[in-house]
Order: C-alpha cells, then sequence, then structure tokens
C-alpha cells in the first residue's frame, strides 16, 4: 500500500480520512471541467458494479475521475493511525483494478464515521455531479431491520443517487 496523497485529523489530532490518487488523476481536489461522480465502495458485487457503471459514465463524457469513497466505522487514535489506511486500500483492492483495467483515472477517500452521512457530506464538499451506489437487493422488511444507507443517502442527498442493482 503506498502512502496517502492526503490526511485529514480532528481536533483531537486522530486520523479521520486519507485519500489517494491515481497517476491519471489531476493531483489537484478540484473538479474537472465535467464534474466527478462519487463512487461509494465496500468491497461487495453489487459496489464493483456501481464502479463499472459510472467507469462508463465517465467513458462517455459524464465526467472524467471517478472519486471512490469507503466509509470505515469509528475508530480509536491509535486504531486509525494503523487501520484507517489498510482497511480502506483493501476494502477498494477490487474497484480500482476495474478502474486500472477500463483506464479510468480515480480518487480515493477513506473516511471514518456513519455511512450516509459521510458519503453525502463529501460529496457536496468535492462539488460532485452525482453518488453512485450499488444495492444489495434486499426487500422492503430487510431493509427496516437491517438500516439501508442508500435510503439514507436518497433523504440527504442534494445530488443526483444513482443505484445501480
Amino acid at each position: 500500500m503506498p502512502a496517502p496523497d492526503l490526511e485529514q485529523r480532528d481536533s483531537l489530532g486522530r486520523l479521520t480520512s486519507v485519500a489517494w490518487y491515481s497517476s491519471e488523476a489531476p493531483a489537484a481536489p478540484t473538479a474537472p471541467a465535467g464534474g466527478r461522480w462519487l463512487v461509494a465502495v465496500d468491497g461487495s458485487a453489487c459496489s464493483l458494479r456501481a464502479v463499472a457503471a459510472s467507469a462508463r459514465l465517465a467513458a462517455v463524457g459524464q465526467g472524467g475521475v471517478l472519486d471512490l469513497v469507503n466509509v470505515q466505522p469509528w475508530l480509536s487514535k491509535e486504531a486509525a493511525e494503523s487501520e484507517l489506511a489498510q482497511r480502506g486500500w483493501g476494502a477498494t483492492a477490487p474497484a480500482r483494478q476495474l478502474l486500472l483495467a477500463s483506464a479510468t483515472p480515480w480518487r480515493l477517500h477513506v473516511l471514518m464515521g456513519e455511512d450516509a452521512l459521510a458519503i453525502v457530506s463529501l460529496a457536496e464538499s468535492l462539488d460532485s455531479l452525482g453518488i453512485c451506489l450499488g444495492s444489495h437487493g434486499w426487500t422492503a422488511a430487510e431493509a427496516v431491520l437491517l438500516g439501508s444507507v442508500t435510503s439514507k443517502m436518497l433523504r440527504l442527498a442534494k445530488v443526483p443517487v444513482l443505484i445501480v442493482r
């Protein structure tokens, strides 16, 4: 795992986010002309389908660089130092390989926090075209019992949300 290109810490000095940029992605965190899609990646097959769909959008001119986001649960200060980057880098390996194969530039953001809130906040701060995420295909009862990041994001997001089945 390479060293992150960017690290952010909270007021207590705890590492709260890390970011890497592919060699094809511009180092500046500002959006290129045409904007960027933010893609939620958790290592699941459904999140890989969302990455593939977003790569196709980028290929037809709907954004040039894809921002991948992986959200980890809150960790202690010590655990964040040793595990945050490693967990996020590992969980997103298949997504990064898919984008490498399609020659799609990417930026990876690994954050700590509550999934939906963290993703929506990042989309707003990056001025994303929209948020793309995969659906697990749960029934309504399963979503109620297990909670649904997708449902929360639909309520919170001020940008379009693309749900890939």
